[in-house]
């Protein structure tokens, strides 16, 4: 219709006209309903501005333009405080220019409209229209006008309530699929948040979480500390249900709904908004379905990686345990044992100790830094409380312990080594972060160490059974066997070597005189004494009663007899009672054929030379090379 057409319109047939314009309303699309609506009213009183006003359900003290029409641009409110219009509308529910003008930013307008429906307020209509058809069509059917236009905006707004609502269950399908079609942790709570933000972009939110996994740090995610939470949080968490709390001094009003499963509540969804906003029945309904949903994928996916975590931990414990069980060498199970270790909990630095008695021993293959002076304060201190505890331990932050700022490290892991319920060591681990390891981590450790612990149990006992067997029990230097064996292996790999046979003179006087347990203890002097004059790649061996015999690796006989010089010297004047050596010396090298038993002759026959020229001296016997 056309504003020359409304003209012919009495006024009694108006309203009818209007609403015959209203119902066409409703084959609009819904977003340009208000629009259209306002565009009716403009058609058929010959408007040239006019803006609705909306309450504001963030804000219920001021009401903001929802839409504005006008031929010709022109300048209004964007919003009208609630006293201010309270006061223009105290009389009526429609007011003209009169009263407008009061107020210098509304005066552009001639009339106003307070819009209910069934007493429920819509909101507030402002129109410069035609005076003449204000006057005609609506001053006498005013309360039609109102009733009619509160009752199109209550349809426009059930019908947007529906849609929105149809929405928020569309997105609840959306990404409960999601959620059942993944595994993934971080894939349910990116889609929570995903799916609060498209639903209310508005607002902000955080996933409050009680438990101590890593999650991807785009996620708004905060620890849901149980020692430090009280108030609405602690009510959600504990009673599983949705709290909701206005907190004035931030001006945030803060939904809270818990991220339930069936074991258990995994954390707590934190929705904020402004102070005066006021959550719909709808609206807590769609986050408190969004947010079990969440728990429960939350739950299918923790379980899911618990169980990844448990067969991967029990593949490692296994294949461990059977690598270990065939390793040879104390060494070798160590070295394995650590590498295992530092895959699975990339650690800075592994140590493991041995216990007896009040001491500990670091072994070979641990971290240098268990062996400089502040790791061995740690250590010892460490070694205490498991000799005490008997029991694994976990330190968050070892220097508040030892109030020591120079350890370089923070986070300790620390199980015993316990076969047959005896104590045997323990295996530390470290890292410089504080509160690095987590319990499942701590679990994992204790586990992999109490199935590894046999395993070491055995390295070491078959090292000790070899060392044995190759070892004299008095004088603890090698037996006669493992020497003749390494001058073997030397005589094939090795350029040259020197061989000395020492025998103590007298020795028989010694024992007859002091008797034999300080024989014993004159031999056991004696390969003292050798041990401190000697390489490390040197061999001591007990040749056979008092006698005792050296074996030195790639040394020339210059440097041979020189070793021997400075034995039977030291020996004289270290032993007590005081006693003296003879040495005999022979020397092989790749020049010429030899044999390991013409070394051994050689170096007996001067031996025997040595005794008859009178004891305590060296004698070469080294036919084929003159010294």
């Amino acid at each position: 219709m056309t504003g020359d057409y409304t003209m012919e319109i009495c006024a009694q047939s108006f309203i009818l006209y209007y609403k015959s314009r209203l119902f066409d309303l409703m084959e609009d699309k819904l977003e340009k309903r208000i629009a259209n609506w306002i565009t009716i009213i403009a058609d058929c009183l010959d408007v040239t501005h006019a803006v609705y006003y909306k309450p504001q359900q963030d804000n219920n003290n001021r009401n903001c333009f929802e839409h504005s029409f006008s031929k010709q641009p022109f300048d209004f409110p964007k919003c009208i405080s609630t006293n201010t219009l309270q006061a223009i509308f105290i009389e009526s529910d429609y007011v003209g220019h009169d009263i407008l003008s009061m107020h210098p930013q509304l005066s552009i307008f001639n009339s106003a409209f307070h819009l209910k429906y069934n007493e429920i307020e819509k909101g507030y209509l402002f129109l410069h229209a035609n005076e003449d058809k204000l006057s005609e069509f609506v001053s006498p059917n005013v309360n039609s006008f109102i009733y009619e236009s509160g009752k199109t905006i209550q349809i426009i707004e059930k019908q947007s309530d529906i849609l929105n609502e149809e929405g928020r269950y569309k997105e609840l399908f959306r990404v409960t699929e999601k959620f059942h079609s993944s595994m993934d942790v971080d894939i349910v709570l990116n889609e929570i948040i995903k799916a609060l933000k498209k639903v209310f972009p508005y607002f902000t939110y955080n996933l409050l979480l009680s438990n101590d996994s890593k999650h991807d740090k785009t996620l708004p995610i905060k620890e849901l500390q149980l020692d430090h939470i009280d108030g609405a949080v602690m009510d959600s968490y504990v009673s599983g249900e949705i709290r909701i709390e206005k907190i004035c001094t931030e001006n945030h009003t803060i939904l809270y709904a818990p991220l339930c499963g069936k074991q258990g509540v995994y954390g707590v969804l934190e929705v904020a908004t402004s102070a005066s906003f006021v959550f719909q029945n709808s609206e807590v309904e769609f986050i408190r379905l969004l947010a079990n949903t969440g728990g429960s994928a939350f739950e299918n996916a923790k379980l899911y990686e618990q169980s990844q975590t448990l067969i991967r931990d029990l593949q490692l414990i296994n294949d461990t345990s059977h690598r270990l069980n065939s390793s040879t060498s104390l060494d070798e199970t160590v070295q394995f044992l650590k590498s295992q270790i530092k895959k699975s909990f990339n650690t800075d630095d592994i140590g493991f100790v041995l216990l007896k008695d009040t001491e500990f021993t670091i072994l070979n293959g641990s971290n240098s830094v268990f062996l400089s002076e502040v790791g061995k304060k740690c250590v010892e201190f460490i070694a205490e409380n498991i000799r005490v505890k008997k029991e694994a331990l976990l330190y968050s932050n070892i220097q508040n312990q030892l109030a020591d700022e120079t350890i370089p490290f923070s986070s300790l892991m620390v199980v015993p080594m316990i076969e047959s319920d005896s104590l045997k060591g323990f295996c530390i681990v470290s890292h410089s972060i504080p509160y690095y390891f987590t319990f499942d981590m701590f679990k994992l450790f204790q586990s992999l160490i109490h199935h590894s612990t046999l395993a070491i149990t055995n390295s070491m006992l078959r090292e000790e059974l070899e060392r044995m067997v190759i070892t004299d029990q008095l004088t603890q230097l090698f037996a006669k066997g493992f020497l003749n064996d390494e001058i073997k292996q030397s005589m094939e790999k090795d350029e040259e070597g020197t061989f000395i046979l020492l025998d103590i003179d007298n020795f028989k006087k010694v024992n007859d005189t002091f008797g034999h347990q300080t024989g014993d203890e004159i031999l056991v002097q004696v390969a003292n004494i050798i041990q401190q004059n000697i390489r490390s790649s040197d061999i001591g061996a007990r040749w056979g009663g008092e006698e005792l015999a050296i074996y030195l690796p790639g040394a020339s006989l210059k440097t041979g007899s020189q070793v021997a010089h400075r034995l039977v010297e030291a020996v004289y004047k270290n032993t007590k009672p005081k006693i003296t050596v003879s040495c005999g010396v022979s020397y092989w090298n790749k020049k010429r054929k030899d044999q390991v038993e013409s070394l051994f002759n050689r170096a007996d026959v001067g031996l025997y030379h040595a005794k008859e020229r009178g004891k305590n001296q060296v004698v070469i016997k080294e036919d084929k090379s003159p010294f």
